[in-house]
C-alpha cells in the first residue's frame, strides 16, 4: 500500500513539474457535464440546454486579439441560429493566473470573471457567457487549445465538429467561409459534417499552471533599472513632437498629489500591457528639484522601468529615460511645450499619436479601463 501511495505522489509531483496541454477530445466523444457561473448571475448546467437540437460551446476569453475579433461573429451566430434551437454558449477558459501583463495589449479587459461583464457589454452579447477560469475542468476535458476554440455537439450530444469558427483569424466582420456554420447546417439537416475537425486558431489557452512563467516575468521586470532624468524645455518639446513612431502616453504627477499616487500603479500596468506594441510612456514629476531622491524612490517602488521594446524610441530621440523631473521654474513654459490645454491641475495625462496629435486627455485620476480602451483604439493598425 505504501508503494502505491508513493507512486501516486511521485506521479502527481511529475505532473505538477511538467504540465501538459490536454489533448482535443475525439470526434464522437460525449459532451462533458458541467455547471458554471454566468455573467447573468446564474449557474448554468448542461441540463439547461437539453431542448436544443445542437449545442455549440465556444471557448474564448476577454484579452486575446483573435477572441476580440471573433466576438461580433459569435454574437451574430447566436442571433442567426437561436430560433433554430441551436444553443451557442461562450465559455471563458482562461485563468488570470496564467497571464503575463504583455499578453494583455489588445483590449481594455483582462480575463477575470468580473471583467467578462464589460467585455460582453462592449460587444453586445446576448448569449450565455460562462466562467471556467477558476478550475478549467471543462476546458481541460474538451481540450480547448486556443481562444476561440469551437466544440459542436449534435442532438445525441456527441462531438460532431471541433476547431476554428472560420478563416477570418484576427479580422472582424463577416466571412465567406465558416466551418462552424457548415457544421451546424449539416447537423440541422440530419447530414454528417463534411469537415468534422480543423485546427483551432488563436492565443493559447492560459492555463493556471503557467503562473510560474508569470512569476518569472514579474521577477524579471522588478529587476530592471529605473531611470530618472531632469527635464528641460527642449526635451519637453521633443517629447511632444513624438518622433518615435509610437503612440505615447505622457503623465504629469507629483509625490504629494493623492490621485497621482493612487493612479500610478495603473499607469505602469498599462505600459506593461502594451509594451510589445508601438507604445511608450513618459512620466514627468512636478516635485521640487531638491526632492529628486524622493521621486526616484517612488519610481523604484512602483517599478517604473523601461521595456526593451521602448529603447529604440529613446535612441531615435536621443533620450536616456522614460521618467523625468521638471527642472524648470516656470510651469507655463512646460504647458506650452507639451499641452496648452493643461490647466496645471494634477494629475494630467495625454495620449499622443505617432504624429504628436493629442488623441485623449484626462485631468483627474484615470479610469484604467477607459485608458486601456483609448490606448487600444489608438494602436489600431499599428504593430
Amino acid at each position: 500500500m505504501k508503494t502505491v501511495f508513493l507512486s501516486l505522489a511521485l506521479a502527481a509531483t511529475t505532473f505538477a513539474a511538467e504540465p501538459q496541454t490536454p489533448p482535443v477530445m475525439a470526434i464522437g466523444s460525449p459532451v462533458p457535464d458541467f455547471a458554471l457561473p454566468g455573467i447573468d448571475g446564474k449557474n448554468h448546467k448542461l441540463a439547461d440546454f437539453a431542448d436544443s437540437k445542437v449545442l455549440c460551446l465556444i471557448f474564448t476569453c476577454n484579452h486575446c486579439p483573435d477572441a476580440i475579433a471573433a466576438a461580433g461573429r459569435i454574437q451574430q451566430f447566436h442571433v442567426d441560429y437561436r430560433e433554430k434551437k441551436v444553443a451557442v454558449v461562450a465559455i471563458n477558459s482562461s485563468s488570470p493566473l496564467g497571464l503575463r501583463p504583455d499578453e494583455l495589449g489588445y483590449g481594455p479587459h483582462g480575463d477575470s470573471f468580473e471583467e467578462m461583464i464589460p467585455f460582453a457589454q462592449d460587444h453586445g452579447w446576448t448569449l450565455p457567457y460562462l466562467y471556467d477560469g477558476e478550475t478549467q475542468t471543462l476546458s481541460a476535458t474538451c481540450g480547448a487549445q486556443t481562444t476561440p476554440h469551437v466544440f459542436v455537439f449534435g442532438a445525441d450530444r456527441k462531438l460532431a465538429y471541433t476547431g476554428r469558427m472560420d478563416d477570418a483569424a484576427r479580422q472582424s466582420g463577416p466571412v465567406e467561409k465558416s466551418y462552424l456554420r457548415d457544421a451546424i447546417d449539416a447537423l440541422l439537416a440530419g447530414k454528417p459534417v463534411a469537415t468534422p475537425s480543423t485546427r483551432s486558431f488563436g492565443c493559447s489557452t492560459k492555463w493556471a499552471w503557467k503562473k510560474d512563467q508569470v512569476a518569472a516575468d514579474q521577477k524579471a521586470w522588478e529587476s530592471k533599472p529605473v531611470g530618472l532624468e531632469k527635464l528641460d524645455l527642449d526635451t519637453a518639446r521633443k517629447l511632444r513632437a513624438n518622433a518615435s513612431g509610437n503612440v505615447r502616453l505622457i503623465n504629469f504627477w507629483s509625490t504629494t498629489c493623492g490621485p497621482c499616487v493612487a493612479e500610478f500603479p495603473d499607469l505602469v500596468d498599462t505600459y506593461r500591457r502594451f509594451q510589445n506594441r508601438s507604445f511608450d510612456m513618459v512620466t514627468i514629476s512636478l516635485d521640487p528639484i531638491e526632492d529628486e531622491a524622493k521621486v526616484r524612490k517612488f519610481l523604484e517602488k512602483h517599478h517604473a522601468a523601461l521595456s526593451d521594446r521602448s529603447r529604440p524610441a529613446l535612441t531615435k530621440e536621443q533620450r536616456t529615460s522614460n521618467n523625468y523631473l521638471f527642472a524648470g521654474d516656470n510651469i507655463d513654459q512646460l504647458a506650452e511645450a507639451i499641452d496648452t490645454q493643461w490647466t496645471g491641475a494634477q494629475p494630467h495625462t495625454i495620449l499622443l499619436s505617432p504624429k504628436g496629435e493629442v488623441l485623449w486627455r484626462s485631468t483627474q485620476e484615470i479610469d484604467p479601463v477607459e485608458l486601456r480602451r483609448q490606448v487600444a483604439k489608438a494602436l489600431q493598425g499599428l504593430p
